[in-house]
Parts: structure tokens; sequence; C-alpha cells
């Protein structure tokens, strides 16, 4: 897939991050209606002959005259929301450092957990594979604040974990 085959069937317009097909093909694919469908993770897939694209890596290329080589982040979490200034490659270990918060997560606060035999607070990171334990606290507060001082150190992304 190139920039120019990519662009001779679709439209983007990188301020709504919205494909539009500029083409019909077959019964399915009208021109002027929006291209893809939003899979089980939340990701717009554009089916482009018979194999599907996930939309954040067609806009990269698309905008850009290139596949990224390497992960694409949605900086606002929202993976449905493929619009340039909310896209930026990283590698992996910068995409883990702008995660969301997990849906099991209990305290609020990401690397933050209560831990009911010392009946305290405690906090962890994890940066480049290493976990790192930041201690135990008898005041929640004062874990998300080693927390949040271990996120600045090993440089996490502002969105981390909202």
């Amino acid at each position: 897939m190139t920039q120019e085959y990519l662009k001779s069937l679709l439209d983007y317009n990188p301020e709504t991050g919205k494909f539009i097909w500029r083409v019909n093909n077959k019964n399915y694919v009208k021109s002027g209606s929006e291209a893809g469908w939003i899979d089980s993770y939340g990701y717009r897939v554009i089916g482009i002959d018979k194999k599907g694209y996930k939309g954040h890596r067609l806009a990269w290329l698309w905008y850009y005259g290139r596949w990224p080589e390497n992960e694409i982040d949605h900086i606002n979490h929202n993976r449905g929301d493929n619009r340039i200034k909310n896209l930026r490659e990283v590698s992996h270990q910068e995409n883990v450092k702008n995660r969301s918060r997990p849906r099991n997560n209990t305290s609020g606060h990401v690397g933050v957990h209560w831990y009911k035999g010392q009946k305290k607070w405690c906090a962890n990171i994890e940066s480049n594979g290493k976990k790192i334990y930041l201690g135990s606290f008898k005041e929640k507060e004062d874990a998300v604040k080693a927390r949040k001082e271990a996120e600045a150190k090993y440089k996490f992304h502002q969105n981390h974990g909202r």
C-alpha cells in the first residue's frame, strides 16, 4: 500500500480523523460514506483489498507519506480518535508510558494499591521492563505522590493513567 494508492481510495480529514470513501466498491462501499468499523478494542479498522488496516496507521501513511516504523500512540487514549494531532509515533517503551488506568484499578491511581497484610498503601512503577517498588505508606496521598514523582523521573507522558 502506498500513499498514492490510499489517496486514490480515501479522503482523510486530519482535523476530524475521519476517512471517507472516494470510490464505490461492490455493494457495501459507497462514495462519500465513512470508511471502516470500530473493532472490539475500540480501534477503527478499514478494509482495503480484503485486508484490514488500523485507521491510525493509515492516517500516518496518508498524512506523512510513509508507514510508521514504530507504534502509534493515541495521546488522549481514545482509540477511535485518529486526528493527526492526537497521534504520535513512539517506541513500545514510550507507548506504555501513556496507558489508560486499568479498569480493575480500585485506588483511582495507576501503580497504587492497598496491601491488606501491612494495612498500608503501596506504590510501584515499571519502566523499561523493570518493576520498581516505591514504598508503602499509611496515607494514600503519600503513595500517590511517590508514584507521580517516579512518573516524572522516568519520563512518563502527562496523560498516563488518565
